[in-house]
């Protein structure tokens, strides 16, 4: 994520996000978690993309994998490092070029920021930083389109159908999908969708 407003709007919020949208205890991000990790070796490398303040990444350390968390907000960065001692890489999506050091990608509503005409590209960073038959588990807003909300970020929408395709045609292999409400920082409740996949060795 490079979106100058959208980063404004999350380092200026990023406190309130942490103390209310960053809760852990939601049963169904916990299965998530649990689809992921059923293709990840033990003690095995993960990246949490767009980690915000730490709270998925640290659950993923408190299990014994190994985590390397990004994000593009410092704001972000030294709220994980107070909360929960966790040291943030800041680093925006653009810059992401790692190869096949990751076991599982943990992208939990973090690239629905990325406009449109970069989200096949950043996919394949993706692909690519995976070990073979890596795993990752992708969060995005279901829509059509691109629009910014009422606080200013900007959103890429997609159809779950659509995103299937983008992921496989990436070289993944979609193995879990599910769809959800939730109330956003916004205020406004809207559906998302999950998918848990698989690279491929010839994607």
């Amino acid at each position: 994520m490079s979106d100058r407003e959208t980063l404004s709007v999350y380092t200026e919020a990023a406190a309130l996000y942490a103390d209310g949208h960053a809760d852990t205890r939601d049963i169904e991000q916990q299965n998530d978690i649990a689809a992921l990790l059923a293709d990840v070796p033990e003690g095995g490398h993960i990246l949490d993309l767009g980690c915000g303040p730490g709270q998925w990444a640290v659950q993923f350390r408190d299990l014994g994998y190994r985590v390397t968390a990004r994000d593009a907000t410092p704001a972000m960065a030294e709220l994980a490092l107070e909360k929960y001692g966790l040291k943030v890489e800041v680093q925006t999506f653009d810059a992401f070029d790692d190869i096949a050091r990751f076991h599982a990608i943990w992208a939990n509503f973090s690239l629905l920021h990325a406009p449109k005409a970069d989200f096949p590209g950043h996919l394949a960073r993706l692909h690519r930083a995976l070990t073979p038959n890596g795993a990752l588990h992708l969060g995005m807003k279901l829509g059509t389109g691109e629009a910014r909300d009422s606080l200013g970020r900007f959103y890429s929408y997609y159809q779950e159908d659509e995103l299937v395709q983008l992921v496989t045609e990436a070289g993944f292999t979609v193995t879990r999908t599910r769809r959800g409400n939730g109330e956003g920082l916004a205020g406004g409740v809207e559906t998302f969708v999950i998918l848990t996949a698989t690279a491929r060795t010839d994607g």
